[in-house]
């Protein structure tokens, strides 16, 4: 071991005393890593299993492109990464080597299919656990082959004391909130957890997980809010998961899909003979989930007639199953999840003002994913490891013009619109690559407008907003109601200069028919034609 050796080790151990976070960690580590063996690339990863399926998680990358970070590697699809995992020492790949390289077509310093040549792994294990590996690529041959072992050992041991601080100090930041056991229980539940998690880094992101964290360990109801597509049903399954019913199941009961003369069975149930076609006797949902956690979607559609009867189950606990005389008591806790504004529902008449306060005790607002930044170049990571999992693809990448494609696209769809688009754009690519080792998702794969995120034509705006637009601030009480306003005044204007023609309509704001028809719906604007 040489003297530059010894100074980047002695470095290294200095950077992560002083470090704050968990990720200033893993920077530091892989910036110091990289001083000592030069490299192209390096990537940190944690090992985690979920439903008996071995994955790979990148914490901190340096060389790699941004949407790495929103991959989840299945160790056993990728032969490297298998054999990294099963050693118990540092693996080094020749250039040689024939085994696909993760990480094809997504070196940042090259375009195109440019294979790395070298590669070498450090498995991380404490006490005989498996918690991670570090992973070097580079584009000069053997560069690898004459690293001291004592430096290698010394780098890898501090690389898995590294891991294992940033997962000990997750655990002991969570039971300053909660009991000691729950914690642990959670704790090791978040660790393995993979493909529910909630993926971003954007400020938005990380105070919406600190709000789920908060509300989850209380017993409140809960109501998110946010547009359609935003992962309002993800957002219900972390609380439950983080919450003391974890153990109990969440029920979930989409209120828009009710048929009317079925729903309250739904809710609390029926007994045989109660009515035509009840054969036998039936739970509800509330019952389902007694000691756990009924998620009620959509609950901004739910009929009137029907809300007086989910308060009162909510008021007191009880509940009267349909050709009942008896009731039952369960306890069950509520979140509901909605994309209207409930607080103008109520206004004009359409929602109970007691039921709105007996659901919002804690109202969580969804961020839209064009408020999220780079977030959208972690989730299309994310959807393109796992549409390449589905289809059978060993690599599929996105080009550098198709990621700025995505950034630029406002996202009226949301989480769900991204993960179809990717999911369209990769069949697509894969059609056309079909010979090709690495298929790449070019940016006319991506059926969507190339706009600078206006999704309303500037020509309608500037003729239509000088009659509207400065009434518009003299007679409403906030930004978000004048928002709201001038959309109603905008639809309404532009269906009627396309004779009520949707289609016409959309591509006129240049937005998507269904998009604009759910907006519309919100808003409460219909169309009614007759003869």
């Amino acid at each position: 071991m040489n003297q530059s050796d010894v100074s980047a080790i002695l470095s290294l151990a200095l950077d992560l005393a002083n470090s704050v976070t968990n990720q200033d960690r893993f920077t530091r580590l892989l910036s110091t890593i990289r001083k000592t063996i030069k490299c192209d690339a390096i990537a940190l990863l944690q090992h985690q299993i979920q439903d008996q399926n071995a994955t790979l998680k990148p914490l901190a990358i340096e060389g790699l492109s941004i949407d790495t970070l929103g991959r989840r590697f299945d160790i056993h699809a990728h032969p490297r990464l298998r054999m990294i995992s099963q050693s118990k020492k540092p693996i080094t790949f020749s250039h040689d080597c024939d085994l696909p390289d993760p990480y094809d077509g997504l070196l940042e310093t090259q375009t195109g299919d440019i294979p790395i040549h070298a590669c070498m792994g450090l498995p991380l294990y404490q006490d005989e656990q498996l918690l991670g590996i570090v992973t070097l690529d580079s584009l000069t041959p053997n560069s690898f082959d004459n690293i001291d072992k004592n430096v290698l050992e010394i780098i890898t041991k501090m690389s898995a004391a590294t891991m294992k601080t940033a997962i000990r100090l997750e655990q002991l930041e969570d039971s300053a909130k909660h009991s000691n056991a729950l914690v642990q229980e959670l704790s090791q539940a978040a660790i393995m957890r993979g493909g529910s998690e909630i993926i971003g880094l954007s400020p938005s992101i990380q105070a919406l997980k600190n709000e789920i964290k908060l509300v989850a360990t209380s017993d409140y109801n809960v109501l998110i809010l946010g547009e359609t597509g935003v992962g309002k049903e993800l957002v219900a399954g972390h609380i439950h998961q983080h919450s003391q019913r974890h153990s109990k199941p969440m029920i979930q009961l989409n209120c828009a899909s009710l048929p009317e003369n079925l729903a309250e069975s739904e809710f609390f149930g029926h007994c045989k003979g109660a009515f035509t076609g009840a054969e036998k006797s039936r739970e509800g949902k509330f019952q389902l989930a007694d000691g756990g956690t009924l998620f009620l979607d959509e609950i901004g559609e739910l009929p009137l007639h029907l809300q007086s009867k989910l308060l009162r189950a909510l008021q007191s606990g009880e509940i009267q199953a349909v050709g009942e005389d008896k009731t039952k008591t369960v306890d069950v806790r509520v979140i509901a999840a909605t994309n209207r504004d409930l607080k103008n529902e109520v206004k004009a008449g359409r929602f109970r003002a007691d039921l709105y306060h007996r659901l919002s005790v804690y109202p969580i607002e969804v961020p839209p994913l064009r408020e999220r930044g780079n977030d959208i170049h972690l989730l299309a990571g994310y959807f393109v490891e796992n549409t390449a999992r589905k289809l059978g693809i060993k690599q599929l990448t996105l080009t550098a013009d198709a990621l700025v494609l995505l950034s630029s696209y406002p996202w009226p769809g949301n989480v769900r619109e991204l993960e179809h688009v990717i999911s369209r754009a990769a069949l697509k690519a894969k059609q056309a690559q079909w010979n090709k080792s690495i298929i790449h998702i070019l940016p006319e794969y991506c059926d969507i407008p190339i706009i600078k995120r206006a999704p309303i034509s500037p020509k309608i705006v500037t003729e239509y907003a000088q009659g509207s637009l400065s009434s518009l601030s003299l007679h409403t009480p906030s930004l978000k109601s004048a928002t709201q306003t001038f959309q109603v005044q905008l639809i309404k204007h532009t269906l009627e200069k396309h004779q009520f023609n949707w289609a016409a309509s959309a591509r006129a704001l240049d937005t998507d028919r269904a998009n604009l028809v759910r907006l519309a719906k919100r808003l409460g604007i219909t169309v009614h034609k007759s003869i």
